[in-house]
């Protein structure tokens, strides 16, 4: 299936795949050869994100001040600032490291490798040649969890709104302590940590207690 791509300042492009109703979220793909590239999109097109193109660490690195995403496929080996360096860079900024990183590389098979790997932040290390669909479920995971958190940040913010012209005091506390309790799990890495359904029943609390008030 042919995609249409999209340029944008900064990095090497972005190519929109297919999408439904759901806003597309954006997977950064981060490898310093066109058919790496190339073949990353065509694995990941059928998930119906926008798949952004960087040909090395600084490109990556300069496409994450501008733009959100739900997961990183980094290649270890690349130009200038390795995949290594590129993910430290990542993880020790406060917007961006909490992205899953998925390490991606053709050679160091070995044991110590991947283990430094996952000591730079990296949730996963695949050696290539890898199973295509073994990578789609791996990130389609990590874009389902992207979705959920900012479904419920965006619900947790709108309750917020809502209940901020409340005066009295006992219901402002009450209130607040259901938002605290939202917050908590929000603050959760978003790595594979948060629990989804604790989540959803904090929120659900907050949005009961809303109502009542709402109610005559």
């Amino acid at each position: 299936m042919t995609v249409p791509a999209v340029t944008a300042p900064g990095y090497s492009g972005a190519v929109s795949s297919p999408t439904d109703e759901t806003e597309p979220a954006r997977i950064l793909l981060v490898d310093d050869r066109p058919e790496n590239l190339l073949a990353l999109e065509d694995i990941l097109s059928s998930l119906g994100q926008t798949l952004v193109r960087a040909g090395s660490g600084e490109e990556a690195l300069k496409a994450l001040l501008s733009d959100d995403f739900a997961v990183i496929l980094l290649d270890v080996q690349l130009p200038g600032m390795d995949g290594f360096e590129t993910a430290a860079h990542i993880k020790r900024r406060e917007r961006t490291r909490d992205i899953p990183i998925i390490f991606l590389t053709a050679i160091n098979r070995e044991p110590q490798h991947a283990f430094r790997g996952y000591a730079a932040g990296a949730v996963d290390y695949l050696a290539k040649p890898f199973d295509p669909w073994v990578l789609r479920a791996k990130v389609a995971v990590f874009v389902e969890l992207y979705r959920k958190n900012r479904q419920l940040r965006d619900n947790a913010d709108l309750l917020a709104q809502q209940v901020s012209g409340l005066r009295d005091p006992e219901v402002v506390e009450d209130v607040a302590r259901h938002l605290d309790a939202v917050e908590r799990h929000l603050d959760v890495d978003q790595a594979g940590d948060l629990d989804v359904e604790e989540l959803t029943a904090a929120v659900a609390a907050l949005r009961a207690r809303v109502d009542s008030l709402r109610s005559p």
